[in-house]
Order: structure tokens, then C-alpha cells, then sequence
């Protein structure tokens, strides 16, 4: 039996604001407990803006109720949110901000970025709170690359970044420097064309591994950009060869199993917190 259960290919990618090209590759529809405490999940691919004295992106906006993971493969970005917090993350770097009972973020190219222009390749993830922490006081983490251990494969296979949870590998252990609200391990894998790994993951955790570029192999089926591969229930290892030189994202995270009710910026368990985080945006609560 193979240990991927389905597939799901980004077909459709939009832009959010006017300086993140986003291909869905873990869709509002699939939100639920099978991808529990994962909500959705946005990729740019490498995509590359010409100078500009503007700084492209997205002006202030609320959130409530959930976690925003920004992984930045390649480019800079600004964060600048209604509690203070102003950073600039670049290549290799993660930012993990929590809105919990509200916030008001911004995010834009880096200035520098946008006057030279270049490459962007990222992907920003939704995380859900638990109830207990869905009007937990926001905060801000800025996970910059040497922060992120790396496990180093033999014969030059490629690396395992270790942003969130552990991972074990040959007896090396690291351990990711987010800091999270619930059980999970988010993993950025760089593997080389011929690399062969067994994937170590908690079988009782929902799983999915997400192609960002190059092809794998899995059971003998070949995956490759934009798709995501949705682990079988209690798969404790999966077996990856690497066609091409690939980049994945792993997230594996012990499922809430609370009801999710959203609705645009906001992520709670009733529509009635629904309805009060509206109230309480208009009222200006999240300044």
C-alpha cells in the first residue's frame, strides 16, 4: 500500500496584494482536521520583480485567532505589525507571528529589495491556535538562519533545516527554535538529484509533504512542483529518491480536533467569536 494517501495539484495562483504571486497548495477547502493544526498554506515559486522605488505588497490588515509562517527561500521582506514589532527577514530566514486575540500586520518587499529587484521565492503558512490560546496576547518571532539547525546528509544528499518540533537523523537530533502553541515539526528539505532519505514522521500526526520544485519518487510514482502529497494515517517513515534537486516543505502536526470556523482574516471555533472579532475590529480592539 502506498504511503500516500492523495495528491493535490496547485493549479491557480492569484496575487495577494500587489507583491506575492501565490500558488494555494494547501487550499482554504481542505481545511479541517485531517490537515489540523495546518489551515493554508501559499507558495510565490521563484519569481522575479524588476527595480522599483515602490515597495510591492500588502498594507495593514487585521488577524485573530491563528499563527502567520513566513519562509523566505529567497528575496527580503518587512513586517511592521500594530503591537510594534518591525523586522526585515531575507534568505534562509522565518517569521512566526502570532495574532492571537488581534493584530494589525503589514508586509512588504525589503526597501533595498525592491530598489534592486530580484528574485522572490517563499511561502506563508497559516497555523492554527487551540481554543485555550485563540485570545492569547500577540507576538513576533524572527527565526534568522543561523538560528535554524541543519542536519548535513552523507555524500553530499543535501540538508534537513529544522525550523519547528525535532527531527532525528543518524543519531543527530535538532531541534527547531519556533517557538509553537501545539505539537508539530515543520522541516525544510534541499535535497541533490540521485539523494535517497527515509522520512522519519509521528504516525500518529496528520503529515504532508509539499513539492515546492525539482520531482521525487515515492512507492515508485514520480512527484513533482506545486503538488502536495498527503501522508497515510499511521505512516511512521516514508521513503523519498530524488529525481531532480528538490526543495520540500514537511509539516507534521498533532491534530486539534476543534471545530474551525473562518471567515476572512479571522480563524475561531464559533461564529459567534466570528461575529466578535468583526466587532471588535470595527470598534479598533486590534490597534
Amino acid at each position: 500500500m502506498s504511503t500516500i494517501q492523495r495528491v493535490y495539484q496547485s493549479d491557480r495562483s492569484t496575487w495577494v496584494g500587489d507583491g506575492f504571486p501565490t500558488n494555494s497548495m494547501l487550499p482554504m477547502h481542505e481545511m479541517g482536521n485531517a490537515t489540523s493544526p495546518f489551515l493554508v498554506m501559499g507558495y510565490t515559486q521563484d519569481y522575479v520583480f524588476s527595480p522599483s522605488q515602490h515597495q510591492r505588497g500588502v498594507g495593514m490588515h487585521p488577524h485573530r485567532g491563528f499563527e502567520t509562517v513566513t519562509i523566505v527561500y529567497d528575496g527580503e521582506l518587512e513586517h511592521r505589525d500594530s503591537k510594534g514589532n518591525h523586522g526585515t527577514i531575507g534568505k534562509n530566514e522565518v517569521q512566526w507571528m502570532t495574532a492571537g486575540r488581534g493584530i494589525m500586520h503589514a508586509e512588504h518587499h525589503s526597501k533595498a529589495f525592491a530598489q534592486s529587484g530580484g528574485h522572490l521565492d517563499m511561502i506563508q503558512l497559516w497555523v492554527n491556535l487551540p481554543s485555550h490560546a485563540k485570545m492569547t496576547e500577540p507576538r513576533y518571532q524572527e527565526l534568522t538562519e543561523r538560528s535554524i539547525p541543519e542536519i548535513t546528509l552523507a555524500d553530499q544528499q543535501g540538508i534537513i533545516r529544522v525550523i519547528a518540533g525535532e527531527y532525528l537523523h543518524s543519531g543527530e537530533l535538532a531541534v527547531g527554535p519556533a517557538q509553537t502553541f501545539s505539537p508539530m515539526t515543520v522541516l525544510d528539505l534541499r535535497f541533490n538529484t540521485g539523494a535517497t532519505h527515509q522520512l522519519q514522521l509521528n504516525p500518529k500526526w496528520n503529515n504532508m509533504i509539499f513539492v515546492l520544485s525539482g520531482e521525487i519518487q515515492v512507492d515508485g510514482k514520480n512527484y513533482g512542483a506545486l503538488q502536495t502529497l498527503y501522508v497515510r494515517d499511521q505512516t511512521t517513515a516514508v521513503d523519498i529518491q530524488v529525481n531532480a534537486t528538490s526543495k520540500l516543505l514537511v509539516l507534521s502536526g498533532q491534530a486539534l480536533n476543534e471545530p474551525i470556523v473562518a471567515h476572512g482574516p479571522f480563524v475561531m471555533n464559533t461564529q459567534a467569536e466570528i461575529d466578535q472579532a468583526f466587532n471588535d475590529f470595527n470598534r479598533d480592539h486590534f490597534a
